[in-house]
């Protein structure tokens, strides 16, 4: 259990590539992250990943009309169907081609995939009785000259209208009917970007990518269709044995008839008109469904006054309100009216392309998705205000570390922006941007009041938490690029260590002095740790030249003592107690020594559990390509007995310290999208001229030459024509509460966490402890043995069951009688609980009792987690509640306000019914006298 950690949350990238989803309610985006699918809870300010995963990343996805299910594609063309319920792939399906677009009809029984130039119709899976095999193919569409784009179904589901880069769109129906086969709609010269139906009507529009909207009107309501009914056969004559006898004398009568009335007809014209009336009255009993176009409109014609290359890239309609909403590749969008084409709303996101739109339910909220700056904005159009604004880091998460209490962690990155993400809702809460460069380096201060972060632009900057702003500038006496950080345990010093200059140094964070320059590395200082004991100030430094050094500078100055390595130095960590360091070495060992006799005391051979993870462009074996990895990273666990360390590769490894053995190994991620995933190379991709990957795709230019991508160089090769990011692992961290760690990565920020709830881990249980028992002792209310019973069967459901049901005036005398081994527990489980319970001041009670009784047993640094945990969630509820109260401040302030009105106009009336009542007394006694 201790080591049953599961992925829980991706933050830092909210939206990838392909289109974005509103739930049915409205309230919730979905978005593909990668190969990942994450949904944001717009109403509860909270996001969610889903627990799957796909070998590609998703490229189109769509809900079911009841939200049971959600059909993912990748760009492989791989089908995942997902149950939102049960939160697991229940089925695949391998179109084995690219999917531009996948869409379930409004009644739920169907849904369209677009595959190159086809459109395939399949019957959708039922929750109730969903098969063995779901993808059951309905119906084909052919006849497409190009690729088909988009597919729109009409509000009942009849007709499907499809749109393709051969600039038409077709109409097309599942049924048959007699006044419809097939329609093409024409007029355009660039591919359809979307067509939509209006609503309980057959009128269409339709966009091309060059901004024309084309309006057109159908001919027949759709009630007018009518379904078609296969001719009657003709009844066999009842005396004939041969079906092909024939009653020649009833034949010859009937061609006599026949004549006899076109002879007729001829000699009486008015006749014949009559009966030409009564056909043409049947023809238009039964209209044929047929368009006519309304009206043409050029939209791009608002965006090339500003950008004449920009494209509409993405557009969304919403068939209620009629508003249609488009983008453009630079990053501008405009709201309209339809049918009148009125322009409502222009706003510009950003210089990037939009690449999805998506309108949720009720057509208040429009969801915009930007590629290339990994942005996802929901804009309310009507109080033109954000929703939600969230965007990743536009390139790789180098650093992040947790806040002391864990409830928050702040990244850096290659874009020189330092971010803050809420580990409760997932959502970034501040983005710092003033640095120009990478970020190195970014760590809390303990007291959580502001961030620090080092950068390759030659500053190391403070952040205020309060006030949001950067009120510590600290830079060096020559330019120099910082390649770590490291803050003391007092929140006094700030270290960082010199990239292309080879020295340490040492500022403080009170007056924002430079106060020491340490020398003595011969190579680029790549990392640096501060002892975590208070009543220590020793600085810990690794470099490339194979040396780790301890200093003492702010006692003893530039004093220090050596080490030697076996290779270069890449990480140190100090142990939570402080009295040893880890050092993550080029050869892939992790070696630890005692700070004080500076003996190395262990130390853990890693090389094989990073995994080869071969490039598609190596051209080296596995083996080879294994033996240039190491880890860069390092990180303890709370109680100092275990390490976190990763690397250049997708796995990340948990090491019993004092065994030296690998416990758990985890793979970071199995998206094939990426590279360095593979152990192998594919066979399909090895040709008689060799790698694939190795050959580059060129077209040729008139000038002749074409740059050739550098050798060794992997990121931001502008020569390259395609590329392909490289999983590692950059930067990982244990949160200070002992339940979760984070790791930087390719993908994005992974949060790993404990899953309490579906592990059985019984403490000190007997044979006579079982549900039945503990529910038994309640009823008796014999509270402190059934209290007791519950925490050492170690049941969540059943301890809440039996904390909750304890009377809050028995909780003092329960704890004050518990043994402080069961107190512990308790605690921790209470600390838990708080995060989710409504039931706040029964918790505080309890919380309050324990730590007033057994406070001093619980304490140190062992307990420090529970206490950290605790300090999280009473922190979260601390700003949950400032937030409800701050919003109906004024409310409670409006409604006192009345109350105190109500109040002095009801004393006036009564002040003016007594004073008539003493009238009308003093005239009765008048008329008596």
């Amino acid at each position: 259990m201790k080591f049953s950690y599961k992925f829980s949350n991706l933050l830092g990238t909210v939206y990838r590539k392909g289109n974005l989803l509103f739930s049915p309610d409205g309230n919730s985006v979905i978005s593909p992250v990668g190969n990942r699918i994450s949904i944001f809870d717009l109403k509860n300010n909270k996001s969610m990943t889903l627990p799957v995963e796909s070998d590609f990343n998703y490229t189109a996805i769509d809900i079911s009309p009841n939200g049971s299910f959600l059909i993912a594609i990748n760009e492989e063309g791989e089908a995942h169907i997902i149950s939102l319920i049960t939160k697991i792939i229940m089925h695949k399906y391998k179109f084995k081609k690219k999917i531009r677009c996948v869409k379930f009809s409004p009644d739920g029984k169907y849904f369209a995939v677009c595959k190159e130039n086809n459109v395939f119709i399949f019957s959708a899976p039922h929750l109730q009785n969903p098969g063995y095999n779901p993808f059951i193919m309905e119906r084909v569409f052919h006849g497409f000259a190009d690729e088909t784009t988009f597919i729109n179904w009409s509000f009942d589901s009849k007709l499907i209208a499809i749109g393709s880069k051969d600039t038409v769109t077709r109409l097309y129906s599942l049924q048959k009917w007699a006044n419809f086969k097939h329609i093409i709609l024409g007029c355009h010269s660039d591919e359809i970007v979307i067509c939509f139906f209006e609503k309980n009507s057959y009128d269409i529009s339709t966009l091309s990518r060059n901004g024309q909207l084309c309006i057109w009107e159908c001919s027949i309501d759709p009630d007018d269709l009518v379904e078609w009914q296969p001719p009657a056969k003709k009844e066999k004559v009842s005396d004939s044995d041969s079906e092909d006898d024939i009653d020649i004398d009833n034949a010859i009568e009937k061609t006599q008839e026949q004549s006899k009335k076109y002879k007729a007809k001829a000699l009486n014209p008015g006749d014949l008109e009559e009966n030409n009336e009564a056909t043409e009255k049947i023809n238009n009993e039964v209209k044929k469904l047929q368009y006519k176009k309304l009206a043409r409109h050029y939209l791009s014609d608002v965006v090339h006054k500003f950008d004449k290359d920009a494209n509409l890239t993405a557009a969304a309609y919403h068939q209620k309100t009629c508003i249609l909403v488009v983008g453009f590749s630079n990053g501008h969008f405009y709201v309209y009216e339809m049918p009148d084409v009125n322009l409502i709303h222009s706003l510009n996101i950003s210089n990037q392309q939009i690449t999805a739109v998506s309108f949720n339910c009720t057509g208040d909220w429009i969801a915009f998705g930007c590629s290339e700056a990994g942005q996802l904005l929901v804009w309310e159009w009507q109080s033109e205000t954000y929703a939600m604004k969230q965007q990743a880091h536009s390139n790789n998460m180098n650093c992040l570390t947790y806040s002391g209490d864990g409830l928050y962690i702040a990244t850096g990155g290659d874009d020189g922006k330092v971010k803050l993400w809420n580990t409760f809702s997932g959502f970034c809460t501040v983005t710092f941007q003033e640095h120009t460069s990478g970020i190195t380096g970014v760590l809390f201060s303990h007291n959580r009041k502001f961030v620090a972060s080092a950068s390759l632009d030659g500053t190391c900057r403070a952040y205020d938490l309060t006030r949001y702003r950067n009120f510590r500038t600290l830079t060096s006496p020559r330019p120099v690029q910082f390649s770590c950080l490291a803050i003391d345990s007092s929140d006094e010093f700030l270290a960082a260590g010199g990239q292309d200059v080879f020295e340490i140094y040492l500022w403080s964070m009170k007056l924002g002095t430079l106060l020491e320059i340490l020398s003595g590395h011969e190579g680029p200082v790549v990392s640096l740790a501060f002892s975590p004991s208070l009543a220590s100030t020793e600085l810990a430094s690794v470099s490339w030249d194979k040396t780790l050094k301890i200093w003492n500078a702010i006692e003893n100055g530039s004093n220090h003592e050596t080490i030697q390595l076996t290779a270069d130095g890449l990480c140190v960590t100090y142990k939570p107690n402080g009295e040893e360091v880890a050092v993550a070495s080029l050869d892939a060992q992790i070696t630890f020594f005692h700070c004080k006799t500076a003996t190395q005391i262990g130390s853990i051979e890693g090389r094989n559990d990073l995994g080869s993870g071969r490039l598609e462009t190596d051209l080296v074996t596995a083996k080879q390509s294994l033996q240039g990895k190491a880890f860069t990273s390092l990180c303890y666990s709370s109680d100092g007995t275990c390490i976190l360390a990763g690397g250049q590769s997708k796995n990340i490894c948990i090491y019993h310290i004092q065994e030296s053995v690998l416990l758990k190994k985890f793979e970071v991620t199995q998206n094939r999208s990426l590279d360095g995933v593979n152990d192998i190379i594919d066979r399909k991709c090895l040709t008689e001229f060799g790698n694939l990957a190795l050959v580059e795709e060129r077209e040729e230019s008139e000038g002749g030459n074409i740059p050739i991508r550098l050798p060794g160089v992997r990121s931001g090769d502008m020569a390259s024509r395609k590329v392909k990011p490289e999983i590692r692992v950059y930067s990982l961290q244990f949160s200070p509460t002992g339940q979760a760690w984070a790791s930087a990565t390719t993908e994005g920020l992974l949060i790993y966490s404990l899953d309490v709830g579906l592990v059985f881990d019984p403490f000190e249980l007997d044979i006579g402890i079982t549900p039945e028992t503990v529910e038994k002792t309640l009823k008796d209310q014999e509270y402190s043995k059934a209290l007791m019973m519950a925490s050492k069967l170690n049941e969540k459901p059943l301890l809440r069951h039996v904390i909750e049901d304890i009377p809050y005036q028995q909780i003092e005398l329960i704890v004050t009688n518990l043994p402080s081994v069961y107190a512990e527990r308790i605690l921790k489980f209470v600390a838990a609980e708080f995060e989710s319970s409504r039931h706040i001041q029964f918790y505080l009670i309890w919380i309050s009792t324990i730590l007033t009784h057994h406070g001093s047993t619980i304490s140190g640094v062992l307990h420090m987690p529970l206490l950290l945990l605790l300090q999280k969630n009473l922190q979260q509820k601390y700003d949950d509640l400032c937030k409800i109260c701050d919003f109906n401040e004024h409310t409670m302030s409006y409604l006192l306000k009345l109350g105190e009105i109500h109040d002095k106009k009801s004393a006036v009336n009564e002040e003016e019914s007594d004073s008539d009542d003493s009238l009308m007394e003093k005239v009765k006694e008048i008329e008596m006298s």
